[in-house]
């Protein structure tokens, strides 16, 4: 191991960023104060746009961050925002009649484009499972101190009638209702989006689930009827409900899908995935994305592990070792920060936006666990530097939405907003303290 940054310094300064510039900026700025929802967009000034439109993949993502950070630390506080974030989600978001969550929401809480983007049910089922899991951590903190209270009655010869928020009925029926919403959101996708003669998700339905020719997640995105980043994401909130409900149906499916994503979207020859596609996989772009590389990298990874299937984990690992080495051989910069994209081996987007780097401290850093490649381990701890120095905002908190190739900060876009979540950064956080602890 590099001795340039020891595992306890390099925890110490994960735990110190998570904690008190992450998670404290969001508890203090994102709850609405009008309502039980989260504001819109904030800009990189702090600056609230009191009337911009709530995503559901903010209110997902903010779900289970506080959901994930809460199983790790046991503070009441950030289980009060998972919750909160849950409620307006089953309150707002969630379509009643039709199945499934709007896509947008006005600022009142009501839907403003009510399509039902199939990345954004992926991250509805990824954080109600992470929700369920952290209500499983709850009890199993409950009833060891139950225990432990039981044993020190014991001794001195008292009763222990115990504490009811110990032993919740209430917390009970939340789990099993939180599991329901999730399998239901899984077979609505099975029923609706997948595409049973090629295999895949096709990208976005309208409201009662019919076709729409609307698919694009955004201005930017090809309006394709297939994508990488929506496959990435079922295979992410799909890998974590595997968690909660391992059923031979999810199984399948997790492990089709797994298949599909390498037989189809993983560039063998390269190592790159390919982004956008018709409905028979024929592929209809040339850009590169290098932090979705190397996150797809270790989802991919952890995705196949959780299964269990040796075979399949045998040509994944494979597959994720080739696509975290291309990324490191062509995306890194001197600085070692992440560049955005990439065509035909030319850089056609030289900024280093706030996400690539998080997701690549996590992929590198499973790259060298999985291979012992000092090379990895190098390159993790550079981006941990690069995104230290360059992309945290010292003076308003959390991370600035992106560095130029200059690293200069990007003070325009949102701190805060649709695609400005809590997740990338707070999850890198998690993964690399539990990575190292594991170590």
């Amino acid at each position: 191991m590099s001795e340039t940054l020891t595992a306890r310094a390099w925890s110490e300064q994960l735990e110190q960023e998570l904690k008190h510039n992450i998670l404290e900026f969001w508890m203090e700025h994102a709850p609405a104060a009008e309502d039980e929802g989260f504001v819109g967009e904030i800009g990189a000034d702090l600056s609230v746009r009191e009337d911009a439109d709530r995503s559901l993949v903010l209110n997902a993502r903010i779900l289970w961050t506080f959901a994930a950070a809460y199983r790790r630390y046991a503070d009441n506080r950030y289980l009060d925002m998972a919750s909160r974030a849950y409620r307006y989600l089953r309150a707002h978001f969630r379509d009643v009649e039709q199945g499934g969550y709007y896509w947008m929401l006005t600022s009142k809480g009501e839907a403003s484009e009510d399509k039902k983007q199939v990345y954004g049910q992926a991250f509805v089922i990824y954080a109600l499972s992470e929700y369920v899991l952290a209500l499983d951590a709850r009890q199993a903190r409950s009833e060891g101190n139950h225990a432990d209270r039981a044993g020190d009655a014991a001794e001195n010869g008292r009763a222990e009638n115990g504490d009811p928020a110990l032993s919740s009925v209430a917390e009970a029926e939340l789990r099993a209702e939180l599991l329901m919403e999730a399998r239901e959101l899984f077979r609505l996708l099975e029923t609706h989006s997948r595409d049973a003669h090629y295999e895949g998700y096709i990208e976005a339905h309208a409201r009662d689930w019919s076709a729409t020719d609307d698919l694009s997640l955004s201005g930017k995105d090809l309006n394709e009827k297939k994508s990488m980043n929506t496959h990435l994401h079922v295979l992410e909130g799909y890998t974590n409900l595997y968690r909660i409900w391992p059923s031979e149906e999810l199984k399948s499916r997790l492990s089709t899908l797994l298949e599909t994503m390498l037989d189809h979207i993983v560039d063998a020859e390269t190592g790159h995935f390919l982004l956008f596609f018709d409905e028979a996989w024929t592929s209809k772009s040339a850009h590169v994305s290098y932090g979705h590389d190397i996150e797809g990298s270790w989802l991919l990874m952890e995705a196949a592990e959780v299964l269990g299937d040796g075979e399949l984990e045998h040509r994944v690992r494979e597959t994720a070792l080739k696509m975290a080495r291309a990324v490191l051989e062509r995306g890194v910069d001197t600085d070692g920060g992440l560049w955005n994209e990439a065509e035909h081996g030319r850089l056609v987007d030289d900024g280093k936006d706030w996400w690539p780097q998080a997701e690549a401290m996590v992929g590198f850093y499973n790259a060298y666990r999985a291979t012992g490649d000092e090379a990895y381990r190098t390159a993790a701890e550079r981006s941990w530097n690069f995104i230290r120095e360059y992309i945290v905002d010292r003076e308003h908190g959390e991370w600035y939405w992106s560095v130029s190739n200059d690293r200069m900060p990007n003070v325009k876009d949102p701190k805060l907003g649709a695609w400005k979540c809590p997740y990338h950064n707070g999850r890198a956080c998690l993964e690399m303290l539990g990575r190292i602890e594991r170590a």
